[in-house]
């Protein structure tokens, strides 16, 4: 019996892969956090995260895909929480960061209709602190991009929207005071049913013909 030598695939293994887009520049590296949460919509009602290439979209989706798990792979200790909400056509309100410092401030990045770099460099802008001043510096002085991907950042089609929307523990908050249509509206007493009659009224005294 002849036996059967498996062959290796040609070119680097998918774990390989995987590691050299953790690794790739910029580290991103965060100062003095100590979580980040990020709210959005499940399906593709958000800019900010899924690319759809022949559409130029970025939902917020494709920052959770991409670039969630470098940052998680440089702070292996970040609170990272991701929730992602089923949305409504008519439920109006929009994506967003929550970033945590150490310090007990709270500063929050709006991901509504923006490509998932932008969102990232608000962020890295915020907690990046010298490592990613001095990164920015370098890309700047060499001619690359700040982050892959960012020349594309023009693409993004910007959707009117009437006012600014509420974020989604603001629209929830609003849900919630919002009174129902059964407590809304006054029931009116029930009338107490008229007392019953005395015989003498009810019954008919007969007279002879």
């Amino acid at each position: 019996m002849v036996r059967q030598v498996k062959k290796l695939p040609i070119g680097p293994s998918k774990l390989t892969q995987v590691l050299t887009g953790l690794n790739e520049s910029p580290k991103l590296s965060l100062n003095s956090l100590t979580s980040l949460r990020v709210s959005y919509a499940f399906r593709n009602d958000h800019f900010g995260a899924r690319q759809v290439y022949p559409l130029f979209f970025s939902y917020p989706s494709h920052f959770v895909n991409d670039h969630l798990p470098r940052i998680r792979w440089a702070n292996p200790n970040l609170d990272i929480q991701i929730e992602r909400v089923r949305k409504t056509p008519q439920e109006a309100w929009r994506p967003e960061l929550e970033v945590g410092f150490a310090n007990g401030t709270v500063r929050r990045v709006d991901m509504h209709q923006k490509w998932s770099t932008s969102i990232l460099k608000e962020l890295m802008d915020m907690a990046g602190g010298d490592a990613w001043k001095e990164w920015k510096v370098k890309a700047r002085a060499s001619g690359q991009p700040i982050v892959p991907g960012e020349e594309n950042e023009g693409l993004a089609i910007k959707q009117s929207s009437s006012g600014v929307l509420p974020t989604l523990k603001v629209f929830r908050a609003a849900q919630q005071s919002r009174p129902t249509e059964n407590s809304s509206k006054q029931s009116s007493p029930i009338p107490n049913p008229p007392p019953p009659s005395s015989p003498s009224e009810s019954i008919a005294e007969a007279t002879p013909s």
